[in-house]
């Protein structure tokens, strides 16, 4: 009887378009399954409670697909190569199979687990999952990596196209003393305030199931008209597929070639398409640059002077800073642990440039709340937001969160969702209750300061006071070089 083979999933929680699993399946080996719950984690690539909880459902939901095809996963809690090393030892496995990952942290542990196991005798492979294109294959003409997101997705549509995906293996033979494993309830992964997750659940569907479905309902109402309709946050109209893929249910070259597939060109394929070449660019700047979490890409910002503000926080974590846009932003990612693409420009631009706070405070929020944190997208993106990134946004950028509601949010729709008190304004004073007359106020049933905030900054003081910030730390840094 032929020793078994180890599937070690991570982040790439699928049966189909699986290298891995398609490799173990092909084999002829007996196949175990096995997923870590890995203790050890830098803070930065930790799960946050948002991502616990899709964790769980999406486990329980490779689980019942892998005991369909005939091999149950097996859930055990440690430190990886301990963790292996007994698996090995009570079932004899001769190789381990897993995907690719590419954080820092990952990377080592991986090379690590790797060559000791190898040393070990037993064969180690990997595979390409998570990406369209590795980070060592796209690269400028001088062999240096990109910093410049137009010249790296040009390069990335010239090079040849990723492949196919892999279908679903037909069965897999288990391992006929399949070895015990932790149950999923006993990693207490959901969160203990029920009340938050209902509004996770009213939302998503996490697993492999949902994705396909999120897929198919993109494909066919919103994929021609998403290159304006994503701008719209009172809309239907983006593809809410990021944390499918960020969790490996959706493979991105499923995600790809369905699309082109789907239609044969246009605005929305070239900007959905660009979409996912922003989160290759994002997990190639963090292979390239493993402190990206901390430090900031452009060294000039290392000296910026930001601000020491708690109650500021608190107020923009909870969505009570009295701009209509960002609150309705942050209530719809507290219950939902999601927020719109341009409403989260606009909320990052917020805390960074108006309250002079942080981009690393914002990247942890984000990190804890959003359902789609991937460790390479969130700090690239707000590097981005920061200036302080590549291929950034200009710091002297600065988001008006008014004049942006009322361009992008014109009838109000969104912020009336997520702040109802506000729901009786009229369009005119959606956006900027606090400059509405008082009788509209009244009519409105509104009390500024008790119902709903007064603006806890004033925007054009803000800028010019952000502005200041940056030219005397230019200055300052310009200096030092001298």
């Amino acid at each position: 009887m032929t020793r078994p083979a180890i599937v070690w999933f991570r982040r790439d929680l699928r049966l189909a378009d699986n290298p891995a699993l398609a490799e173990a399946a092909a084999s002829g080996q007996t196949v175990i399954p096995l997923y870590i719950d890995e203790t050890g984690r830098p803070e930065s690539e930790a799960d946050g409670a948002a991502t616990r909880w899709w964790l769980h459902h999406s486990l329980a939901s490779l689980g019942q697909g892998l005991a369909r095809l005939g091999a149950p996963l097996c859930l055990r809690r440690g430190e990886p190569l301990a963790v292996l090393d007994a698996l090995i030892a009570e079932t004899g496995a001769s190789r381990v199979l897993w995907n690719r990952r590419y954080t820092p942290h990952a990377i080592a542990t991986d090379s690590r687990i790797k060559a000791a196991l190898t040393e070990r005798g037993i064969e180690v492979r990997s595979f390409k999952a998570g990406l369209l294109f590795e980070p060592w294959e796209i690269a400028t003409k001088g062999g240096t990596p990109f910093r410049v997101f137009t010249p790296f997705w040009r390069a990335c549509l010239a090079a040849p196209p990723p492949e196919r995906p892999l279908p679903t293996p037909e069965i897999l033979p288990p391992c006929p003393d399949a070895p015990p494993g932790e149950t999923l309830e006993s990693w207490g992964l959901l969160p203990t305030k029920p009340d938050w997750a209902h509004g996770l659940a009213a939302e998503w569907q996490p697993g492999e199931a949902g994705a396909e479905a999120r897929l198919a309902t993109f494909l066919d109402h919103r994929l021609e008209s998403y290159a304006t309709a994503r701008d719209r946050p009172g809309q239907a109209g983006t593809s809410r597929l990021s944390p499918h893929l960020a969790w490996g249910e959706l493979s991105p070259r499923r995600a790809f070639h369905a699309t082109r597939d789907a239609v044969a060109g246009g605005t929305g394929l070239d900007r959905f398409l660009a979409e996912l070449g922003w989160r290759e660019f994002c997990a190639h700047l963090l292979f390239t640059q493993p402190d990206l979490a901390e430090q900031p890409l452009r060294g000039e910002f290392a000296a910026f002077p930001w601000r020491d503000d708690p109650d500021g926080l608190a107020a923009w974590q909870q969505g009570r800073t009295g701009f209509p846009l960002v609150d309705a932003g942050l209530r719809e990612l507290w219950t939902t642990g999601w927020m719109h693409n341009r409403v989260r420009m606009v909320v990052a631009s917020f805390l960074v440039k108006d309250l002079l706070l942080s981009w690393q405070l914002g990247a942890q929020w984000f990190h804890d709340t959003l359902v789609d944190a991937d460790p390479a997208s969130n700090v690239a993106s707000w590097q981005w937001v920061a200036g302080c990134g590549a291929d950034a946004a200009p710091f002297f950028r600065i988001f008006n969160p008014t004049l942006q509601g009322e361009k992008f949010d014109p009838d109000g729709a969104y912020v009336r969702r997520w702040c109802p008190e506000l729901a009786r304004l009229p369009d005119r004073w959606i956006h900027q209750p606090h400059r509405a007359p008082e009788a509209v106020l009244r009519q409105a049933q509104i009390l500024l300061g008790r119902t709903y905030p007064h603006p806890i900054v004033d925007h054009d003081a803000a800028r010019r006071r952000a502005l200041a910030a940056m030219e005397n730390c230019h200055g300052s840094a310009e200096g030092d070089r001298r």
